[in-house]
């Protein structure tokens, strides 16, 4: 008598039309993304995997998988191009990992906004935008291969925070097409407000298909490396140029040493110890930008135009956020990271406060930006110097102690991640509504737990 079939085998069977990846290193593979860049989500999360990936490339082919997973109650973890950091796309249940990355057309572009499938590459997007002089408000620097739904559902921000503030600044994300995980799928347009309820919680309560985004006009942009052998002085600068009015920017970093000499690209622009601000300045205002320096007492290391951007390909933008970081992982193995935001006003003086405590242990690394409020801040992704689990938790108890709040990187808990809060009542609504069966990534959500969920 033959064993009756696995569910996984039922939607093979059921739905042989898709493209199914069966190949087990592949799976494997798909069932991961950056959390290796913490050693605590590295150990809990490194085994765990998917039971079958399908790739679909319609919206009725993504239809009939989830009509067919609900029926069967089969996990469905959604993946765009796996370039998160806290294994948002790492099921914990197994099940399906669901690869939107085929799911990809450009819908429109008009002025000052543009609508395409979750799947596109934001690349790909904003080739498109530039065509018509704009260019996305807000990409990470993962951009050459991240997705539009992939930075809807785990991103903050990115590149061009600076102007727009992170994603969920009102007007940046102004509507979604969603799916709902039911036997009979239902698919339901949300705008503004609403359509934010789904934002930043890694596909853990509703599968979004759509995104429509705002705009920005492109400029050509200079980039360079400024650098300082005083660490206030570099500081300093970044904060005067994120402030400036008057220069059109699109991008503010500020490293202090140790942090550039862990940049081995940029080794021969980077003096050994010096700390340094990196910059995306519009063409228009280099010599308001030099300025700036001259005042600062910098001295400009990296100098490129927009065109010599383009004809080498290679652009500043990926040595900035969470990409610095993995430059420095490179370098130093042993290391890893924080996710920290500094109260508008007074961030200068908690970053100072914070190297005095920590410095040598904890390198900085701050991001230039606007917050909800539109208030000039940082958004800071330290390296940290790893010993153990529990000098880590030290670590960000002092940062929270002082004042500044900690996006804690080392759990996959979407709540803890968020500073230990919980769901507002909106988004658990919204939950239920799009998941009722909670077979959306389930165990990233507390309440939600998964069967077998890593301790």
């Amino acid at each position: 008598m033959n064993a009756p079939l696995s569910a996984i085998e039922q939607l093979h069977m059921e739905l042989p039309e898709l493209d199914w990846i069966t190949d087990p290193s592949r799976i494997a593979r798909l069932s991961q993304d950056f959390a290796w860049f913490s050693p605590v989500l590295h150990r809990q999360l490194k085994d765990k995997v998917a039971d079958a990936v399908v790739r679909p490339r319609t919206e009725d082919e993504i239809r009939a998988l989830v009509s067919a997973c609900a029926k069967r109650k089969v996990p469905i973890t959604i993946r765009g191009s796996g370039t998160g950091n806290y294994g948002q796309t790492t099921p914990l249940a197994g099940g399906v990992v669901l690869d939107m990355t085929a799911f990809n057309a450009v819908c429109w572009v008009r002025p000052g906004v543009a609508r395409a499938q979750a799947g596109v590459r934001l690349s790909t997007l904003e080739k498109q935008t530039h065509e018509s002089g704009q260019e996305l408000r807000c990409i990470p620097s993962t951009y050459r291969s991240a997705t539009l739904g992939g930075l809807f559902g785990g991103g903050f921000g990115g590149v061009g925070s600076i102007n727009y503030g992170p994603l969920a600044a009102p007007g940046n994300v102004l509507g979604i097409r969603a799916m709902s995980i039911e036997a009979e799928p239902q698919v339901v347009e949300l705008r503004g407000a609403e359509a934010l309820r789904m934002h930043h919680l890694w596909g853990t309560n509703g599968l979004v298909l759509e995104v429509e985004v705002g705009l920005a006009p492109a400029h050509p942009w200079l980039e360079t490396l400024v650098v300082f052998e005083d660490f206030d002085r570099a500081l300093e600068f970044g904060d005067a140029l994120a402030h400036a009015p008057g220069i059109v920017k699109r991008e503010v970093a500020f490293f202090g040493s140790p942090v550039p000499d862990h940049l081995g690209q940029l080794a021969q622009h980077l003096p050994q110890g010096c700390h340094a601000v990196l910059s995306l300045v519009a063409e228009s205002c280099e010599e308001p930008l030099m300025e700036l320096v001259a005042a600062r007492g910098g001295t400009v290391t990296y100098r490129k135009t927009a065109e010599e951007v383009k004809k080498s390909n290679r652009t500043l933008m990926e040595f900035t956020w969470n990409h610095t970081t993995l430059h420095a992982l490179k370098i130093d193995k042993s290391l890893t990271y924080l996710q920290s935001a500094f109260t508008p006003g007074e961030h200068v003086r908690q970053i100072r406060e914070m190297e005095a405590l920590l410095g040598g242990e904890v390198l900085m690394h701050a991001e230039f930006l606007r917050n909800l409020e539109g208030r000039i801040t940082t958004s800071a992704l330290q390296l940290v110097r790893f010993s153990t689990e529990e000098r880590l938790d030290e670590i960000m108890a002092l940062h929270r102690e002082r004042g500044v709040r900690i996006n804690n990187p080392h759990v996959y808990i979407v709540e803890d991640g968020k500073a230990g809060g919980a769901l507002p009542p909106e988004v658990v609504a919204v939950k239920k509504r799009f998941d009722p069966l909670g077979l959306l990534n389930p165990g990233k959500l507390r309440d939600w737990p998964a069967a077998g969920a890593a301790p």
